[in-house]
């Protein structure tokens, strides 16, 4: 699973709109192409993610954006691999923030196949 992020600057609540707990927080984005197959199997591909990322989305702090884009092994696997994959990663990008953080960098963006 290839997987992009990027640190967002944390946004001040304006006078006009408040901001909301996912604006202020990680936002995920999925990308699945025609190659994974049929509109219904790309939404079955969607729908798991969108549950896996749920159960790990505490495991990242801050203004986040991330982006997965799965592979084909994808549709035949156990969800409970699915989920595996997604801790994963969101461990790998909160380590790589927490390092850079350290050092006194922003994190660049970071995607691994």
């Amino acid at each position: 699973m290839s997987y992009f992020f990027l640190l967002r600057e944390p946004q001040l609540p304006s006078k006009t709109h408040t901001t909301s707990e996912s604006t202020a927080g990680l936002r995920v984005g999925l990308t699945v192409s025609r190659a994974m197959g049929k509109a219904v199997q790309r939404n079955r591909i969607k729908r798991r993610m969108r549950e896996a990322v749920r159960h790990h989305m505490d495991e990242l702090e801050g203004p986040i954006d991330v982006v997965l884009h799965p592979g084909r092994r994808v549709i035949d696997i156990e969800f409970s691999l699915i989920e595996r994959d997604i801790a994963q990663i969101f461990q790998t990008i909160q380590r790589d923030i927490d390092r850079q953080s350290r050092a006194g960098e922003l994190p660049a963006e970071r995607g691994i196949a």
